[in-house]
């Protein structure tokens, strides 16, 4: 069997100072830098997910402008082709009017010239009658 006698005391007590020691010199400290480093990565990742949550709010708000500027345009576009369509008619009808008037001038012009030629040939009707009449009878009529 064990015998327990003063020696073994002193080893208990030598064990349980040595535990201290080692404890207060070496692992406390281990401990310790541990701990630093484990809040200083937990730190990090914190400041990692709100870099990224900014980056995220900033994509998204680029990405809303974008869609307005795109939107805005599209509408900008659509109503400068409206107004250039609406510009468009003007000018056509503009252009039919006159064609309207100028093909009406034409008309009357041409009325009035027939009319002349109409009124000069009428004049004439006798004179070039009495000539082909004595054409083909080949006297004088």
């Amino acid at each position: 069997m064990v015998k327990i006698d003063g020696s073994a005391v002193i080893q208990i007590v030598n064990f349980i100072l040595l535990i201290w020691i080692m404890n207060t010199v070496l692992y406390r400290p281990i401990r310790n830098m541990l701990q630093k480093r484990q809040e200083k990565v937990k730190g990090l990742e914190s400041d990692i997910d709100l870099c990224d949550k900014d980056a995220k709010e900033k994509d998204e708000a680029y990405l809303s402008g974008v869609r307005a500027a795109r939107a805005k345009g599209l509408k900008e576009k659509e109503s400068m082709m409206q107004a250039a369509s609406e510009e468009e008619k003007k000018i056509i009808a503009r252009i039919n009017e006159k064609a309207q008037a100028d093909l009406v001038k034409a008309k009357e012009r041409i009325a009035k010239d027939a009319a002349a030629v109409k009124n000069a040939l009428l004049k004439e009707v006798d004179a070039f009658a009495t000539q082909i009449s004595q054409k083909i009878l080949g006297r004088a009529v």
